[in-house]
């Protein structure tokens, strides 16, 4: 983790986006528009978007017709347009890129930094499979699965990045090292966000003391589906810092890295690691 400058004392601002996306691309990329625009005006510095923010549609394969090539396509230029804008570090949940089979794309989380340049990409590593009763959910369909954690380096320290189903694989968190904070953009269905979401996150917190910043999927989606919400900050000793149930909307806290080392001073798991 990077050393704190003595002109950032102050815990750096960062923001998760709440979106309820819908079929209609342009729709959702206004939507995001204005939320990027509410939290910048919050004070965030750095902001993260849910995964699938640009688009969910009707059926699993619709999303293969909006993929993107790297470094091409309005989803990107959007992304670094609002970066650039608001001058914030933004990392945009996830949209399609296209993958080695024609059938299927990467589900891909870009970062842009506040100059509007791209400075890292993780491709969703473990792909969502769920079946009860009349749900039924299988990414790897559509979905080529990537096969390298990716980290970036902001000013306040290492930001880990991770996608929703990888939430529940904690070897992949512990890959991506000595993080300050761990973001995970996310669509959680209605019933598995209800019986594990928080369980996970606040895991994920505290086993790395580390902050978790969570942007959601959140509502009743045109498409017939609903996700659960409930997008949040936790700090390092796994205390809720902001949530939003439902619903689109902003939150927002501090990454203090003075919490950080206070807490792990007091209880040095980190550091008493012997495995991995």
């Amino acid at each position: 983790m990077s050393e704190r400058s003595s002109d950032s004392a102050a815990p750096f601002q960062v923001a998760a986006l709440q979106m309820v996306s819908t079929p209609d691309r342009e729709r959702n990329l206004a939507d995001a528009g204005r939320l990027i625009a509410e939290a910048a005006r919050g004070g965030a510095k750095l902001v993260l978007l849910p995964e699938y923010f640009c688009y969910m549609g009707f059926k699993d394969t619709d999303k293969l017709a909006i993929r993107e090539t790297p470094g091409s396509g309005p989803i990107q230029q959007f992304l670094s347009d609002a970066a650039r804008e608001h001058g914030v570090w933004l990392i945009g949940g996830t949209l399609p890129l296209q993958s080695p089979e024609e059938n299927r794309v990467l589900n891909t989380t870009l970062v842009f930094d506040p100059q509007g340049k791209q400075v890292a990409r993780y491709d969703k590593i473990h792909l969502f499979n769920f079946e009860r009763g009349e749900e039924s959910f299988d990414e790897a369909r559509t979905i080529f699965p990537g096969s390298e954690v990716r980290t970036f380096d902001a000013p306040f320290g290492r930001v880990g990045l991770s996608v929703c189903y990888d939430l529940r694989f904690p070897e992949l968190y512990r890959k991506l090292g000595d993080c300050a904070l761990m973001v995970v953009p996310s669509a959680f269905t209605y019933t598995t966000g209800r019986a594990h979401w928080q369980t996970l996150l606040k895991a994920r917190a505290v086993e790395n003391q580390c902050y978790v910043l969570a942007a959601a999927q959140g509502g009743h989606h045109e498409n017939g589906r609903r996700t659960w919400g409930h997008s949040l900050l936790i700090d390092p000793w796994g205390e809720l810092v902001d949530v939003k149930e439902e619903g689109p909307g902003v939150v927002a806290g501090g990454v203090d890295l003075e919490r950080i080392a206070a807490v792990r001073q007091s209880l040095p798991a980190y550091r008493h690691r012997v495995i991995g």
